[in-house]
């Protein structure tokens, strides 16, 4: 039986044909010591066909498909071009190998060809791959390379590409500069506190806030100038008028030695970088609240932002922390202390970075490790969905810390929690009908949209029509007017010949006003003859 193998390089298809499969017997270790020698390989395996990409675009959408296993129209037309024909109810008398089982099983689907994913061929693919350039003609040295090089490159990107409003690589670098801030302003506020105590030592026993008393070192500056015309400054500061009092009386009679300008200066300066870096790691933490939000709503519903957030980083991504299983998740971030009690055959810890969850604190010290083996299995849940759902709600997270909420009850006082699959149909309904106040939304607001278009359509068309009724009516004026002309010019005797063409309306009404006079003299003639034939009768 012929033994046919399907190459998938970076520039196109190729089909090789490999010959004396009955002599080797298809020896793995032969066709092993053959491959590195072309002379010894050429001989077992030939070009068959081959069928070159068309661009990169489409060297991307072929490998694509092959790195998941599916045949593209392109692979089954060059298959059954180049492959010889089998006549029907006859078994074929060739095998097709291939690199990947997935994408032979596929292959045998959709065409009935036969394929074969062994070792034996694993190794004539693996000697194909070396020679590949040996085979092909007309091919320069270094175009394989640069095509393989493109087409890594574009699948890296392509593989690479996500959703920018889900990036949960951002929540990891804020948590840990949000660790690093706290660490930062802890030290530097203790410093603050120690450089300023030996100018005003009674400051730190009345405020103990570090944000505060940078504030208020910042203010106060030189303790002997603090009068009662500060006051309204340290109670806007303090928020408290007695304790602005009491910093005032202090300072009075404080018993903490003089500092210079210079000195002043510098403690100012410094107790302003640390308010600087207070305020940026309140809007850092405003941020991390706002990206768990997008990225993990469940999971910070559930256990809240920061907790969440260090989960994702400690899992290293939030597909990471999905895969884990609710035990692991139970213990991440105490693997010191796991492996360690392994190690001693000890007691091994029963939570890790889930402790900081107000859940833990809230339960009694027996029921500790039952809550957080219980909020791990919760969390577990809403992690899965976070990552793997379509469409980001919170509907889950909140029914799970229902959930966690009647844990403690019946820990606590016996009351019977919910049955989860109760909760979990809860929780599908609310999201189907959050979705669907979303489309209805979203309706509402097209048919808005549309309407306004439509009012705008037919105010045009109105305007359209006014337009072309106006047009016609002058038109018409027109018309008559050049009729009035024409009848003029026809009336009139060549002697007065010169009228004024662009007033025709005038001449028009001077017209009427002539035929109006001549019919008066006519009528005034004809009375008078009257009136003298009546005389003559009379005189008669």
């Amino acid at each position: 039986m012929a033994l046919y193998l399907l190459y998938e390089s970076a520039s196109g298809y190729g089909l090789f044909l490999a010959h004396g499969i009955d002599e080797i017997g298809q020896n793995t270790e032969a066709v092993r010591n053959s491959v590195t020698d072309l002379n010894r390989f050429g001989k077992v395996v030939k070009l068959a066909a081959f069928n070159p990409f068309e661009s990169a675009l489409d060297a991307l959408n072929q490998q694509n498909a092959v790195s998941e296993g599916q045949m593209t129209d392109e692979l089954r037309d060059f298959l059954e071009l180049s492959l010889p024909k089998v006549k029907e109810g006859k078994k074929p008398k060739f095998s097709l190998g291939v690199q990947d089982a997935k994408l032979g099983s596929h292959i045998y689907e959709d065409t009935k060809i036969p394929c074969q994913c062994n070792e034996f061929v694993s190794e004539l693919i693996r000697g194909v791959r070396l020679h590949f350039d040996r085979f092909i003609d007309n091919l320069k040295p270094g175009d394989l390379e640069k095509a393989q090089l493109g087409l890594g490159h574009s699948y890296s990107r392509a593989k690479v590409k996500f959703n920018v409003n889900r990036v949960d690589n951002m929540v990891i670098q804020a948590i840990f500069l949000l660790d690093t801030l706290d660490k930062d302003v802890n030290s530097f506020s203790m410093r603050v506190r120690e450089w300023y105590s030996w100018h005003f030592p009674e400051l730190v026993k009345i405020v103990n806030d570090n944000y505060l008393y940078a504030k208020l070192a910042k203010f106060i500056e030189d303790k002997s100038e603090l009068s009662e015309d500060k006051l309204e400054g340290l109670i806007e500061i303090l928020g408290d008028e007695d304790k602005a009092k009491e910093v005032i009386e202090a300072a009075k009679a404080s018993m903490g030695q003089d500092l210079s300008p210079i000195d002043l200066i510098n403690v100012k300066m410094f107790a302003q970088r640390v308010m600087d870096l207070a305020e940026y790691r309140k809007k850092l933490y405003d941020y991390l609240v706002a990206k768990m939000s997008d990225i993990a709503p469940n999971l910070a519903a559930l256990i809240g932002e920061v907790v969440g957030a260090r989960l994702i980083s400690h899992a290293g991504s939030l597909t990471n922390l999905a895969k884990c299983p609710s035990s692991t998740l139970q213990i991440l971030g105490a693997e010191k202390a796991l492996f360690r009690a392994l190690k001693t055959k000890g007691n091994t810890p029963k939570y890790g970075l889930i402790f900081h969850s107000s859940f833990i604190g809230r339960a009694s010290a027996k029921n500790k490790g039952r809550m957080a083996r219980y909020l791990a299995n919760k969390c577990s849940i809403a992690s899965r969905i976070d990552c793997f759902a379509e469409s980001s709600t919170t509907s889950f997270g909140d029914k799970l810390r229902e959930q966690v909420e009647e844990r403690l009850d019946f820990y606590d006082k016996g009351v019977a929690p919910r049955k989860n699959i109760e909760v979990m149909k809860a929780a599908m309904e609310h999201a189907a009908n959050q979705g669907a106040e979303m489309d209805v939304d979203k309706e509402s607001s097209k048919k808005s949209k549309k309407k306004k278009s439509k009012d705008n359509d037919e105010v045009k068309a109105d305007d359209k029509e006014n337009a072309a009724a106006n047009g016609d009516a002058v038109e018409g004026k027109s018309g008559k007017k050049k009729k009035k002309r024409a009848l003029e010019e026809e009336s009139k005797p060549t002697e007065n010949g010169k009228e004024n063409g662009t007033n025709a309306e005038n001449g028009t009404e001077k017209k009427k006003k002539k035929k109006s006079k001549d019919v008066e003299m006519e009528d005034v003639a004809a009375v008078s003859e009257g009136k003298k034939k009546k005389k003559k009768k009379s005189a008669e």
